[in-house]
């Protein structure tokens, strides 16, 4: 009988404890994008102590969150939805920290509307992504017919442009800022965004979530908050301080050059929005990938369980 109600007194005294508000102290491994995604994390990645993974793409990220490896991690919005589908709610949006950020480079001074681009061929960087769908609804509801080449890889895009290979691409930052640095006769000739707005979309749709895995979400919410509010102080600080931003990135090798990651910065169009906040135009941009490619977002809209709140 002593034993027993030892026992209990121990149960309680923990409970106790629990719903007092003791810290959390598991450590959080986060996943992290190489490249311009990863900007707004450098800062973060210095100065907390959070376990900090990088990862090429997001195909290999992907799984890490699947099976446990990694707590939080940065999707594109298809991936992310497909894998919420997929998974049976297993991955949950916490959070949005990119918008749109492409643009329509060029050397032809004569582009200037999406109407200009009638009968040409536009190299996109990435097929079966944000871009391309973003970039066939413009031209779609503008009625012009252009050609989408996606032969060459992205990271070769810019190249290629100035090189002559291409005269029109659509690419998000660091392409654009990596052309028109190299080549001064190459310039930004379209807003994507803009075109998109001006079309009926929303100019601030969404490139990059952040994410979670669910069980990590209900287990500890507390140290969910802790990093979202890690993550915008280091988005915030990042903004402010562009410069020392730039040296982090390439400090820590996140893929990028200090003196690029710097002139992306004010293009990139970096943010952070609670899932509440980007709820509307996160499924204004998935109801694109349903309409010409179902499959990539794993043929529906993520339920209310998707979003975090």
């Amino acid at each position: 009988m002593k034993r027993s109600f030892l026992c209990i007194t121990f149960i309680l005294a923990a409970m106790a404890t629990f719903a007092s508000g003791a810290k959390d102290n598991t450590q959080i491994t986060v996943g992290i994008l190489n490249g311009p995604s990863a900007i707004p994390c450098a800062h973060l990645m210095e100065t907390e102590d959070m376990n900090f993974k990088t990862f090429a793409a997001a195909n290999q990220l992907l799984p890490k969150l699947i099976n446990g490896e990694v707590d939080i991690g940065f999707l594109p919005p298809n991936v992310a939805a497909k894998a919420y589908t997929a998974n049976k709610g297993s991955i949950v949006c916490i959070g949005v920290s990119g918008l749109g950020m492409l643009s329509l480079i060029t050397k032809d001074k004569n582009i200037s509307t999406v109407a200009d681009l009638e009968g040409k061929i536009i190299a996109v960087a990435g097929s079966g992504a944000t871009p391309e769908y973003i970039t066939r609804y413009i031209l779609q509801k503008n009625n012009v017919n252009a050609t989408l080449d996606f032969s060459i890889p992205n990271n070769e895009i810019a190249a290629a442009l100035i090189s002559g290979k291409v005269d029109y691409a659509i690419v998000p930052e660091p392409f654009a800022t990596v052309a028109c640095t190299k080549d001064t006769s190459v310039r930004r000739a379209l807003n994507i965004q803009s075109e998109f707005e001006k079309v009926g979309g929303s100019a601030s749709y969404p490139m990059t979530l952040i994410v979670a895995r669910k069980e990590f979400v209900q287990q500890h919410p507390s140290l969910v908050k802790t990093f979202l509010s890690a993550y915008q102080k280091s988005f915030n600080w990042t903004q402010a301080n562009q410069e020392q931003a730039g040296l982090a990135v390439e400090r820590i090798g996140l893929g990028l050059t200090a003196a690029l990651a710097q002139k992306a910065i004010p293009y990139a169009n970096f943010t952070y929005k609670t899932p509440s906040q980007a709820k509307q135009s996160i499924e204004s941009l998935l109801s694109l990938f349903l309409q010409f490619a179902p499959e990539s977002i794993g043929a529906a809209l993520p339920t209310d369980g998707f979003y975090f709140k």
